[in-house]
């Protein structure tokens, strides 16, 4: 796995290429909306925060500062090729974080730059996730504390992390708000990397329970050309044995099967849920 990064330099260097634009767009975020109206993202950024405007440190060279010795302590512990695109990450986000600094704030309503940060950061978090990097921080204290402890997962640590330094800039800051609109702004991170990283045509998977299931699926294969799978199952209340149907289908595809269902059996009991992700002929491609 190891050889195939190292000589796999087209791959690379795009990766490369997109951790720092992804840098540049999360620093755009901070600097010119979250960092003006004291507001912070959690994690590293957070702690830079405090000590921008309690010490008047530059956010981006403290940053730079803090994750030195997590990556000294982290280097044995991660790939190469993460290793070294994290700390491209690391360095570019606290060059641009300096660099737009210097920018007049576009706002100082601080729902607003909460909103417009929160998307940004988002939106920088998932071309960073896209290149397999990072710009260090809670990802490599989570990564450090796994290797450790196994059994703790890193979603749970980082959390913890946003929390605790959160809290911390309350604290110093004086202000309750600030809690409240920094959530705001990690809320909206963590949803538009949902968006970006995993896609927002969610997949619906429909179960439809009747007693003309071959005759549903049939007309489904046809007329939407999506396919459905049988499933045995039992009618606790009936006794009665049952066929299900299972089909995946696009958002677009959803009330078209449900009118299927319906004309063929009004009595038909259709539960239409979520699904993450599907790989496979006709939706995604590993």
């Amino acid at each position: 796995m190891h050889i195939e990064e190292k000589y796999n330099i087209p791959k690379i260097i795009i990766e490369i290429i997109l951790t720092i634009i992804g840098s540049s767009i999360m620093a755009v975020g901070i600097s010119l909306f979250l960092l003006p109206n004291q507001l912070s993202s959690g994690g590293i950024a957070g702690i830079a925060t405090i000590t921008y405007y309690l010490l008047k440190i530059p956010m981006g060279t403290m940053i730079l500062l803090i994750n030195i010795p997590l990556f000294l302590f982290s280097f044995f512990k991660i790939g190469k090729s993460f290793f070294v695109k994290s700390l491209i990450g690391t360095i570019s986000l606290s060059y641009f974080i300096d660099f737009f600094d210097k920018f007049e704030l576009l706002t100082n309503d601080r729902l607003l730059a909460c909103i417009y940060g929160g998307i940004l950061i988002g939106l920088g978090t998932a071309i960073l996730l896209k290149a397999n990097s990072s710009t260090g921080g809670s990802d490599l204290i989570s990564f450090i504390i796994k290797e450790y402890k196994p059994s703790i997962r890193p979603s749970n640590v980082i959390t913890l992390i946003d929390i605790g330094i959160i809290a911390l800039n309350v604290i110093f800051f004086r202000e309750i708000e600030i809690g409240l609109y920094s959530a705001i702004a990690i809320y909206i991170m963590g949803k538009i990397i949902d968006i970006l990283f995993e896609g927002i045509d969610f997949t619906k998977l429909l179960l439809i329970i009747s007693n003309h299931t071959e005759e549903i699926a049939k007309e489904i294969g046809q007329k939407v050309e999506r396919g459905a799978t049988g499933i045995y199952g039992k009618g606790m209340y009936t006794n009665e044995d049952k066929l299900i149907l299972m089909c995946a289908a696009s958002r677009g595809d959803v009330n078209r099967i449900k009118l299927i269902a319906k004309k063929i059996d009004p009595k038909s009991f259709i539960i239409i849920t979520n699904s993450r992700e599907v790989v496979g002929l006709g939706f995604k491609k590993e």
